[in-house]
Parts: C-alpha cells; sequence; structure tokens
C-alpha cells in the first residue's frame, strides 16, 4: 500500500481485470473491450495502461477518442512505437496505429522473451515506452532486453534520472528486477538517445506498505549538461539548488550531496536537473526540471526544488509522478 496515492486509475484497472459484462463494460462486434481514451485526463496515459493491461491480461481492446482532451488528438509517434514495442513482446495483431489516428484495435498473444527494438524517430520519450513495456516484461518467461531509441530528458515526461534514482528503487521493492544502460542522452527536438533495459520475469510480485513519511534526511542532486552548452552551466544550477534547498530546510536536519557533469555522449544540447530527498523510512521524493531557451540556468534549478518542497510539505510517502507510476 502506499500512503496518499492517487487512484485515478484503480476503477479502469479493476474493470480490464474482470472478464465478466457489465453494465459498465463495453463490448466491439468482435469482442474486444471498448476503452474510452477520453477518460481520466484524456492523454496518453490510459492509452499506456490499457495496452499492457490487455498485453498482460490477454483481453482484447478497442480503444478509441485517443488523447482527446489534447490540444492535438490522436496517436504522435511516441504513442505509435509504444502501442508497436507492446504487440510485438506479445505477438499482437494491432491495427489502425497511424500518425493522428483516434482509434486502434490490439489482439494480444502470448508474452514473448528476447531482444525488442523501439525507435521513436523522434525525441519522444524513452521513458514512456518503458513505462508501457515494462509491466509486460514481468510476465514473460525469460530474460527480456529493450533497445530504446528517441529522448531521455523530455518535457511532460519522466526524465531518465527519475526512472534511475526515483522510480527504480521503488519499483525493486515490489519485486522488479531491471537494469536500465544510458548509452547516449537524446534532447528536444533531436531525439536520439540510446538506453538499453534488460528485466528479469518475476514469478509474485512483493506487496509494500509505506505510511510514515519519516524524517527528511539527506539530498541529492544530479546537474547535467550536452552538446554546445558550458560545463559551468551545470554547476550554476548546483549552486541554485543549494541555496534554495538552504532556504527552504533547516541547515542541520540534512546532508546534501551534489554532482554536476558533462555528458560527453549526447545528441542534441540540453540542461537539467533532478533534486531527490529520501527520509528516515526509505522514502524518495524528487522535483526535476529543464533548461528552457533564453532563461538563466539557475532557474531549472530553483525550479526543481520548488517542485521537491510541494512533495515533501504534502507529508505523503511519495511524489505526485510516483504516485502515477506504480
Amino acid at each position: 500500500m502506499i500512503s496518499k496515492g492517487k487512484k485515478k486509475v484503480s476503477q479502469f484497472i479493476l474493470c480490464m481485470e474482470s472478464k465478466t459484462e457489465s453494465q459498465e463494460q463495453e463490448y466491439d462486434a468482435d469482442g474486444r473491450q471498448i476503452i474510452d481514451g477520453s477518460l481520466l485526463e484524456g492523454g496518453g496515459q490510459i492509452l499506456r495502461i490499457a495496452a499492457a493491461l490487455s498485453c498482460i491480461l490477454h483481453i482484447p481492446i478497442r480503444v478509441k477518442n485517443i488523447r482527446a482532451c489534447r490540444d492535438k488528438p490522436g496517436l504522435k509517434a511516441q504513442h505509435m512505437t509504444g502501442l508497436q514495442l507492446v504487440a510485438s513482446l506479445c505477438n499482437g495483431k494491432l491495427d489502425k496505429c497511424l500518425l493522428g489516428s483516434l482509434e486502434i484495435t490490439l489482439d494480444p498473444g502470448p508474452i514473448q522473451s528476447g531482444q525488442f527494438l523501439a525507435d521513436t524517430k523522434t525525441a519522444g520519450s524513452i521513458c514512456l515506452l518503458i513505462q508501457v513495456a515494462l509491466p509486460c516484461l514481468l510476465y514473460s518467461s525469460d530474460v527480456c532486453t529493450l533497445h530504446l531509441h528517441g529522448g531521455t530528458n523530455c518535457d511532460m515526461a519522466p526524465q531518465i534520472d527519475y526512472l534511475t534514482l526515483v522510480f527504480k528503487p521503488m519499483a525493486e521493492k515490489f519485486g522488479l528486477n531491471f537494469d536500465v544502460d544510458i548509452k547516449r542522452r537524446g534532447y528536444f527536438p533531436k531525439g536520439g538517445g540510446e538506453v538499453i533495459l534488460k528485466s528479469q520475469p518475476v514469478k509474485c510480485l512483493v506487496g509494500v506498505e509505506i505510511t510514515q513519511p519519516g524524517e527528511l534526511f539527506q539530498v541529492y542532486s544530479r546537474s547535467f549538461v550536452a552538446g554546445n552548452l558550458p560545463e559551468h552551466l551545470s554547476k550554476k544550477v548546483s549552486q541554485s539548488i543549494s541555496r534554495a534547498i538552504k532556504q527552504n530546510i533547516p541547515a542541520a536536519a540534512v546532508e546534501i550531496k551534489q554532482e554536476s557533469m558533462k555528458e560527453v555522449s549526447a545528441i542534441g544540447s540540453g540542461l537539467g536537473t533532478i533534486v531527490l530527498a529520501e527520509t528516515t523510512t526509505g522514502c524518495l521524493l524528487a522535483g526535476s526540471a529543464l533548461g528552457k531557451p533564453r532563461t538563466p540556468a539557475e532557474e531549472a534549478g530553483t525550479a526543481a526544488v520548488k517542485e521537491l518542497m510541494e512533495a515533501i510539505d504534502s507529508k505523503g510517502c511519495v511524489d505526485q509522478y510516483l504516485q502515477d507510476q506504480t
């Protein structure tokens, strides 16, 4: 159990898990369960959840009204790539998966193991590819390796650093066993990042109870620059983080560890940071931000700390993003 976690997808998941018809469930003429993509926030998340659960539960689905609440509804390259990856993982049949499509169907087969490749060919988020694929990998019969290409640090998506520093440790508590190797970072608009994920199947997921936030004892930040941006900018970000932390948290309360670096292997130019807080009960809270054109680098650090402090002040055991991802 995760304390204060959002339940916005629980009703949807329960609906997917039940194979018995009810008034709330709707099926097409071919027996596929119909999912309304305009539900919840009406974005890509319900599509990813539906595809993963379809694969795991062997339930054929038709998703309509895809991303209906977005400015430009329908599939983008990133969503197409994620769906194609899931279809390859379960040897499924995927139809209508075209750029801008408002509806797709997925007829899943048995989950496969082995090597898989997914390339958004844009700066589409690699982390969102992992988000849709990883649940499926847990139920494979053997080791799976994903070769993923796209953006590693993108707006409107988890940064790869969040996945490795926050999501992965939490997922491991549930019994997940996977490694993430960042071969190359990729930024908007070119993408070109490369990540290799290797996952072991699990026999049984472990129940987790996290109900005590504990006391803050350590803050760690990682700041980076890549491409044609000078290395000293990452140090400026770290300095702004240190100032903001000291303004918000008593100096004697926590230990601050910082890392700033220049990414030598990256496509495009980018600047970003993640600030991670750990508590005495093992809770992990984070804030992150990317640099913006014609904006002082220090503002990324300030924004990340602001996001972190909102999570700390909520008195929850996880931040708002981890709530959604677990």
